[in-house]
């Protein structure tokens, strides 16, 4: 039966197989009813997030002309097109089916940017660039944030590349499909003249990055959104979030090399993870234990690198231990979360009285400036479940809590789960797909407990 469990563990969490700890002891952070409830909200708004062949979500875009299933970031109609980092970072959960998987995958590898061009406005977009976002209905890359108009994207105000994440996320849907489906013919299939692995490395390889340790690196001449979830704030120098998807790339790209007995090339991806591990306290941790968001501008203590350090585990041993404690005390101390969501920046960490970062195009407590957000609630769970398990029950029951009392399926006068949400009555967004499906993925997993 423990055998039964673990398989099932691992098939259902693949990054799992990556993980540089053991899992010693296996506890549960939510309640059966609550996990049921769970599942079967998350499984509701990736359905509702489905746009099948041919179908039209709004007046101002035709139809799904793409051939097959896309996913949009949520159950309604917010961000009308399919976009790759909200899509990729809910495979974990185990929602999507193969066939819509494998759709998207190539749908992606088949709008990789062949040329590497200037923007009418001025920004570039390099060879091998993957999308910020797909139309739905002609299919045209949009790879720059806060548009949909092919012409008129990329512009200083969000960088003059592209976002560095959804490189890496590329990588991690080539991953997820090949491990779930076996289908290790298809990374050797060409997609528009080039095969899907060439594809893979191309993409892995076009973020800026330090030639000593393969850390994410910006200047401001030359700035890249660091991650979608906060491409309104500007960050530079080196940045932690990208170098974590980066680290985790870089396993995914491993093992499909390995797939294909491509041997010399999975032990340099191999360490490449390695060396990003070994280095990225020294560069980015606080004497709290609290991981920067960068070196450069806004670089504030970031809750999500923090957590999501340590689920990949990059932050491990008595590292992690430190940080995990500071956590539990942040969210005993109200810093933390309202409502089993996470904000960005601490609310003692605040760069000043008029923004949460240093430099922001949204106001303060608004979106991604101060707003709690349930997509890193999860990955917050388990990290301070290595220190104090009952602090991490109470904030996932807190989580929970939150969305039976707003489930948009119950209460026609709120949409829950939401986007991001603030104590001041702000909602961001409803039917949010990131807001269930990262959570679930993180519950299902089992969580490394420290004796204290």
């Amino acid at each position: 039966m423990k055998e039964l469990c673990l398989f099932l563990l691992v098939l259902t969490c693949p990054w799992l197989l990556h993980s540089q700890e053991v899992v010693k002891t296996s506890d549960y952070l939510l309640s059966s009813a609550d996990m049921e409830f769970l599942e079967k909200l998350a499984s509701d708004i990736v359905e509702g997030s489905r746009i099948y062949p041919g179908q039209k979500i709004v007046d101002h875009f035709g139809p799904n002309n793409t051939g097959g299933v896309l996913i949009q970031p949520g159950a309604s109609a917010s961000y009308p097109s399919f976009w790759i980092r909200d899509y990729a970072m809910s495979l974990e959960s185990g929602l999507m089916r193969e066939a819509e998987q494998k759709h998207m995958l190539l749908l992606t590898a088949a709008k990789q940017a062949d040329q590497t061009w200037i923007t009418k406005n001025g920004s570039m977009v390099p060879l091998g660039s993957i999308a910020d976002h797909i139309r739905i209905d002609d299919g045209l890359p949009i790879y720059f944030p806060g548009t949909y108009d092919y012409i008129e994207q990329g512009n200083r105000k969000f960088g003059l590349f592209p976002p560095y994440g959804d490189q890496f996320f590329f990588v991690n849907m080539a991953y997820h499909y090949v491990e779930s489906s076996g289908d290790h013919d298809l990374l050797m299939e060409e997609v528009e003249g080039m095969r899907l692995i060439d594809r893979l490395i191309l993409a892995f390889h076009l973020p800026p990055s330090r030639l000593d340790n393969h850390l994410v690196v910006t200047t401001e001449e030359f700035r890249g959104v660091d991650f979608g979830f906060r491409d309104v704030i500007t960050i530079t120098g080196d940045l932690s979030f990208p170098s974590l998807l980066k680290y985790q790339a870089a396993l995914d790209l491993a093992q499909l090399c390995d797939a294909i007995s491509w041997r010399e090339k999975a032990v340099k991806y191999k360490a490449i993870a390695a060396k990003i591990k070994a280095d990225f306290p020294s560069v980015f941790m606080d004497d709290r234990g609290m991981i920067r968001a960068s070196t450069g501008k806004s670089k504030q203590a970031d809750v999500w690198s923090t957590v999501l350090a340590i689920y990949l585990n990059v932050l491990d041993g008595e590292l992690a231990d430190r940080t995990s404690a500071f956590l539990a005390e942040s969210y005993r101390n109200g810093h933390l979360a309202y409502k089993g969501h996470i904000r960005h920046v601490l609310t003692t960490d605040d760069y000043s009285e008029d923004s949460a970062w240093e430099i922001s195009m949204a106001a303060k407590n608004t979106y991604q400036n101060g707003a709690y957000w349930a997509t890193p609630t999860g990955w917050t769970c388990v990290a301070i479940a290595r220190t104090d398990l009952s602090m991490a029950k109470q904030l996932a029951s807190d989580y929970i809590t939150e969305l039976r009392a707003n489930d948009y399926r119950k209460n026609q006068d709120q949409a829950a789960p939401y986007e991001c949400i603030h104590p001041s009555g702000y909602r961001q967004n409803q039917k949010y797909m990131t807001s269930v499906t990262c959570p679930l993925a993180a519950f299902k997993r089992g969580i490394k407990v420290r004796s204290k």
